[in-house]
């Protein structure tokens, strides 16, 4: 596992974007399919347009490009309309996708986003697409990837835990309070009670994985797992094991030892 201290948020989202843009031109380079695993969040606001633009100055065909969000809010058992303000939907519409150059190819029919009346149709198109070339993650403050949130090894053993599939799940009190805190103006009410997130085998299985991190309390958690071992109770943990990941952090937010 490679671990990376940026200088700033700036060079962090530029370093993100480029490794992606990178997986993206070669496969389409050599015209083969690319299924990318894309987050969202603070974290990824000036990373996108940053992709968007290289994607664009360099004309990078995207025909053959597949794009698979990690989650997204569950209201009464169903994806939160478009219209929701904390719609991931319309987050990456808003934040890349209405940024790429339609000449390049990216069609609505290759995005995809977990639906929560059907999470295990996500896991099985993935699958019989090839699996993740690359997957973009953050991390939540209690050391969350995607929602899979922390669960304590006498609930579930590791191995279980990396073999979970893309579910509905109930958010963590803390998940929620930081989630209206960064995203909803402080309303916690604004925040639904439950979403349906990627699960960690697909994440897992991706070929590369890639971890932005930018805020002061990010420090705690990755400062565990840097000296841990992958653990059901800090999700992130598990990119530990992985045979290509990479941590980008900013160090003028994080210092980690």
């Amino acid at each position: 596992m490679k671990w990376l201290a940026a200088a700033d948020y700036h060079e962090m989202s530029r370093l993100g974007a480029e490794r992606i843009f990178r997986v993206i031109a070669e496969a389409s380079r050599e015209r083969r399919r690319v299924n990318i695993g894309f987050a969202t969040g603070n974290t990824m606001l000036e990373l996108y347009p940053a992709l968007a633009e290289m994607l664009n100055r360099n004309k990078i065909r995207l025909d053959l490009l597949s794009t698979y969000n990690l989650d997204e809010y569950v209201a009464d058992g169903r994806a939160v309309p478009h219209s929701h303000p904390l719609s991931y939907y319309t987050y990456m519409h808003e934040n890349l996708f209405r940024h790429i150059d339609p000449a390049l190819g990216l069609t609505e029919e290759r995005i995809h986003f977990p639906d929560p009346e059907n999470p295990e149709s996500f896991d099985a198109e993935l699958e019989k697409g090839g699996g993740l070339d690359l997957q973009l993650l953050g991390i939540g403050f209690n050391g969350h990837i995607a929602f899979n949130e922390p669960m304590s090894e006498t609930e579930i053993s590791a191995a279980e835990f990396a073999s979970l599939p893309t579910r509905v799940i109930s958010l963590k009190p803390l998940t929620i309070e930081t989630n209206s805190r960064l995203t909803a103006d402080g309303c916690a009410d604004l925040v639904p009670r439950q979403a349906v997130t990627m699960g960690m085998k697909p994440i897992l299985a991706a070929k590369k994985m890639l971890l932005l991190a930018c805020f002061p309390e990010q420090e705690k958690p990755l400062s565990v797992m840097k000296h841990g071992r992958p653990t059901p109770e800090l999700p992130a943990s598990y990119m530990l094991d992985h045979p290509d990941s990479e941590i980008i952090y900013t160090a003028d937010k994080i210092t980690l030892r």
